[in-house]
């Protein structure tokens, strides 16, 4: 009977241990349907507290990353700013869509996107990207943050996979054989 409530008596300070549902919410992968977003169409979903964007680019959009890699400070993403399966121009799993934390690197701001180009209101000769109202940083279409500007270090590109083609789950890297699998259907 002592042990019985000896147990009785510690389980409410063990169960208390345990994350609240809250806390696990807050780390959990999140799903984000991705078939409805329009070429050149950007959404948020929210993972950790942050918003994550999903850029769906059209081929247009694609072409100008190339034109960015003398303005950036990091063209080829040396620095640990996205999984190593992004670590390319586009900075994602497949070149159509981005997947990326709307965070500036600088102060922690939200940019917008400014996909139109030209546009001389931004900056001269602009091949359309993110622009942080905050302090002026600019980013290209990929994330990748233009040199001499406020920003230190590119976009965060977050830990994500493809559950089918038209959902993808934020929170989770790919297994090896999911990105074999995509880079057979890539070539």
């Amino acid at each position: 009977m002592g042990a019985g409530g000896c147990v009785a008596a510690l389980w409410p300070f063990l169960a208390s241990l345990s994350p609240s549902a809250q806390a696990l919410a807050l780390g959990a992968p999140v799903e984000a349907d991705i078939s409805k977003v329009a070429p050149g169409q950007q959404v948020t979903f929210v993972w950790r507290n942050q918003p994550v964007w999903v850029l769906n680019r059209t081929p247009k959009m694609l072409e100008t990353l190339p034109k960015w890699d003398p303005r950036l400070s990091d063209p080829e993403c040396k620095q640990n700013q996205q999984p190593a399966y992004c670590q390319n121009e586009h900075r994602s799993i497949k070149p159509q869509y981005l997947v990326m934390i709307g965070i500036c690197t600088h102060l922690g701001c939200s940019p917008h996107l400014k996909a139109k180009f030209p546009d001389p209101t931004v900056q001269e000769n602009w091949l359309g990207g993110y622009l942080c109202a905050c302090h002026g940083s600019k980013y290209d279409l990929s994330g990748r943050v233009e040199k001499d500007q406020p920003a230190p270090l590119n976009m965060v590109v977050p830990p994500y996979r493809y559950k089918s083609d038209t959902v993808i789950q934020i929170g989770v890297d790919p297994s090896a054989e999911e990105l074999k699998n995509l880079n057979a259907h890539a070539a």
